[in-house]
């Protein structure tokens, strides 16, 4: 006749070879199964006390409740065992060496057009002019009307541009910017003025994105200019050719160009100029390259001011900062500038 005990040890011990032949959490799910499953061996052995006398029942009710703590502990055990031998694969997959440099992060830098502006800052700022900033959304007083350029004004058909609810618009140049700032200007001398004093001259630029509907190799929907006011009570054209002399001068790094004023037309401006360069050397030798306009303001403008143009007078100008920075790199596609490509942009690095 078998012992019970023994029939028990033998049990457990065959328990524990399963568990320790299970490879994988699911074999030793399938393993558990056999022995405290719904048919297992453990719970037969337990379904078969409702035949013992009461005195059997408690010794082995005792002994059948031992090896199945037995059994649970094997099978906790080999859990562990089999999650500890997973992280240990892991972490041998996905191991760092600690001694090996750190990746660096890919440092940035400027745009090209970013670099001619701050470049163009430096240079106007150093002959006394204030930077202006302002909306690109704006409203057409600023944009148009004090502008000298009314509604029906037949200009406005070369502004073609992007409107918005509430009559504003996507500004079409950063002249509303010299208006803003005039204004802002006269309010804060308006005392002066009402005692027929002289007030500190307008000195400013004012570059900026602007939009227009045009889009080719050399224009864009949205792109760049400066817008340069200044006016007092003596400034002439003649101090315009020289603030402009000196400035592409300085922007190009050359005293080997010229400069000069094709009659033209601008509604806020009279008389009006476009601006023309050409460099005595170089790639682009003997080519007059238009690079802006200028212009002594209307007096309609500098009535919008509110100043008295037969006392105060001066002169506007608008560059192209996106021209001028294909110019000086020799970039002969604007778009090159607004793809995004890094392997045009790195080389301004």
């Amino acid at each position: 006749m078998n012992d019970p005990q023994s029939d028990l040890e033998a049990l457990v011990q065959s328990a524990q070879d399963a568990f320790a032949a299970a490879g994988t959490p699911a074999d030793l799910e399938n393993a558990k199964a056999r022995f405290m499953g719904k048919s297992g061996s453990l719970t037969d052995l337990l379904k078969g006390m409702g035949a013992l006398s009461p005195e059997e029942k408690k010794t082995r009710g005792a002994a059948i409740n031992q090896a199945k703590q037995r059994v649970e502990a094997l099978l906790n055990d080999r859990r562990q065992a089999l999650a500890d031998a997973e992280l240990a694969q892991q972490l041998q997959a996905e191991r760092l060496d600690v001694t090996l440099p750190g990746r660096r992060r890919g440092e940035g830098g400027l745009h090209p057009v970013s670099l001619s502006i701050e470049r163009i800052e430096g240079i106007f700022g150093s002959m006394g002019f204030a930077v202006a900033d302002g909306p690109e959304i704006e409203a057409d007083w600023f944009n148009f009307t004090a502008l000298n350029t009314p509604e029906d004004h037949p200009a406005r058909s070369m502004h073609d541009t992007f409107y918005v609810e509430g009559g504003h618009l996507l500004r079409t140049h950063t002249s509303p910017m010299q208006v803003r700032y005039a204004v802002q200007h006269v309010k804060a001398h308006a005392e002066e003025l009402a005692r027929g004093e002289r007030i500190p001259e307008i000195r400013v630029i004012a570059p900026g994105r602007t939009y227009r509907v045009d889009s080719d190799a050399t224009h864009s929907p949205m792109f760049h200019q400066c817008e340069g006011l200044w006016i007092g009570e003596s400034v002439s054209f003649t101090d315009l050719k020289a603030v402009l002399s000196d400035f592409f001068s300085t922007f190009f790094e050359t005293d080997a160009l010229d400069i000069r004023f094709r009659p033209s037309f601008f509604p806020f401006t009279e008389p009006s100029a476009e601006v023309d360069i050409a460099f005595a050397s170089g790639p682009l030798k003997g080519r007059w390259l238009e690079v802006g306009g200028a212009g002594q303001v209307h007096p309609n403008v500098v009535r919008n001011f509110g100043l008295d143009p037969e006392r105060y007078i001066g002169f506007a100008f608008g560059l192209g900062p996106d021209r001028l920075t294909m110019l000086r790199y020799g970039v002969n596609d604007l778009r090159l500038f607004y793809e995004g490509d890094l392997r045009f942009l790195q080389q301004f690095q």
